[in-house]
């Protein structure tokens, strides 16, 4: 996997660049946020893995952001570290109520935070709550939203795949094809902030394969944004001399090199207006074979 993203909310800019150095040492990928807002906008924009959240912050405190990541389906999942003077007995079970993992007071040990911060990413992965490529909700978390679903109305589940990923893995190398896994989360939650809702949930399903439950009355245009930006962004993978003559050459079996075409994704949907659902199991087998015949299409 990637470096995994590590996001610190504090405003005291000496202990944020402490934390950022010493993380970023550490093979982390830390982004520092010195106000609330900042950091919920951030967290939009790129899912960390794991948030390290000072209590006292100049506009919104600790304790809001956390409900706020709590109440909106794509960012419940992610681990939450409080960082604060706060040593209250009150203030530590506030925190852990609003859904923390951890609770750390100032002056603290960085050694211990080490400590704290990469276990609760290892749990998160351990228990298949989050891709760590990704850090999209994966398995079980999936799993729970299809129970959620099931009995209700007015969702759509798009399937989404991403067509000769692993050609390109095979001739870029997987941490290019980790860059590109990241890209489509990126770029399916900036098309869910444009046509979708803070109720949508996004989760990868594993390898190449994403899933969406939104509205049903926004399944097809979501569909049809990410179809039409993913063909236009992808090429970006790829380098001059690929982009230059429109494909990719790959080893074929008997020693010879094929034309693959550029990547492209492939989304099938289904809802509870199509047909009742027996199980979460039919749900997922059906839109994976509308995915399947949108492939073949050619989309």
């Amino acid at each position: 996997m990637g470096k995994a993203r590590l996001l610190v909310v504090e405003d005291d800019l000496d202990i944020g660049n402490m934390l950022k150095i010493y993380f970023s040492g550490m093979e982390f990928d830390v982004d520092v946020a010195v106000r609330g807002s900042d950091a919920l906008e951030r967290t939009k924009q790129v899912l960390p893995h794991l948030i390290v959240l000072d209590i006292m912050l100049p506009d919104i405190d600790g304790y809001e952001v956390c409900r706020t990541l709590r109440t909106n389906m794509r960012t419940s999942h992610i681990p939450v570290i409080f960082l604060t003077q706060k040593d209250e007995r009150s203030d530590k079970l506030q925190g852990l109520e609003l859904g923390a993992d951890d609770y750390i007071t100032k002056p603290f040990d960085i050694e211990e935070l080490k400590l704290r911060v990469q276990g609760a990413i290892r749990r998160s992965e351990r228990e298949s709550l989050t891709d760590p490529r990704s850090g999209l909700p994966a398995g079980r978390l999936i799993e729970d939203q299809l129970r959620r679903i099931i009995r209700q109305k007015g969702w759509a589940l798009l399937d989404a795949r991403v067509n000769s990923f692993e050609p390109f893995k095979d001739v870029y190398g997987f941490v290019a094809g980790d860059d590109v896994l990241r890209f489509t989360a990126m770029l399916i939650g900036e098309v869910i902030d444009e046509l979708g809702t803070t109720t949508d949930f996004i989760g990868h399903a594993g390898g190449d394969n994403f899933i969406i439950i939104t509205a049903e009355g926004k399944a097809d245009a979501i569909r049809a944004r990410l179809k039409e930006r993913f063909d236009n962004e992808v090429q970006t993978h790829y380098n001059f001399m690929d982009r230059q003559q429109g494909f990719m050459q790959a080893p074929a079996a008997d020693g010879t090199t094929v034309k693959v075409p550029f990547m492209t994704i492939s989304v099938g949907a289904v809802s509870p207006s199509m047909q009742s659902f027996a199980d979460i199991r039919e749900i997922t087998e059906l839109a994976a074979e509308a995915r399947r015949q949108d492939a073949a299409s050619g989309g």
